[in-house]
């Protein structure tokens, strides 16, 4: 298993990281299989979505913000009970495609590592799974 570090400069921000998976793709010279990302912060996620765009990104952070603020009715006594929440609805982890050592994504996709509780330092686990000709 490998690891990807990604640094958020923001309390909640979308990071683009379709690149550095990609580069990893390409550096370890991977054909044919698929890509497990996964994130093991409880206040962090893996999500795919439009990238072309880059206020799909914003909208996202700014309307989950909406639906669950940052102070509210919590209990949990870190004060980052928000960051939970949009963790959990975001998922911890995606699979991603890999074939011809590309990263298969749609034409507007893009890979993002979802930050609810920055600034911080943060890592995805990456692990390989090789196709049959992978």
């Amino acid at each position: 298993m490998l690891t990807l570090s990604v640094t958020s400069r923001k309390r909640e921000e979308l990071i683009d990281i379709t690149q550095d998976v990609q580069d990893m793709v390409s550096e370890k010279s991977w054909g044919e299989g698929a890509l497990l990302l996964y994130c093991p912060h409880t206040t962090g996620a893996v999500t795919v979505n439009e990238g072309a765009d880059p206020a799909v990104a914003r909208d996202i952070a700014v309307n989950l913000g909406k639906l669950i603020p940052h102070k509210d009715d919590y209990r949990h006594a870190e004060g980052n009970s928000d960051a939970h929440i949009k963790s959990s609805l975001t998922g911890c982890g995606q699979l991603l495609p890999v074939s011809g050592g590309e990263v298969r994504l749609s034409t507007w996709q893009r890979v993002f590592f979802c930050e609810y509780d920055g600034p911080r330092s943060r890592r995805l686990w990456v692990q390989w799974l090789p196709g049959e000709d992978g």
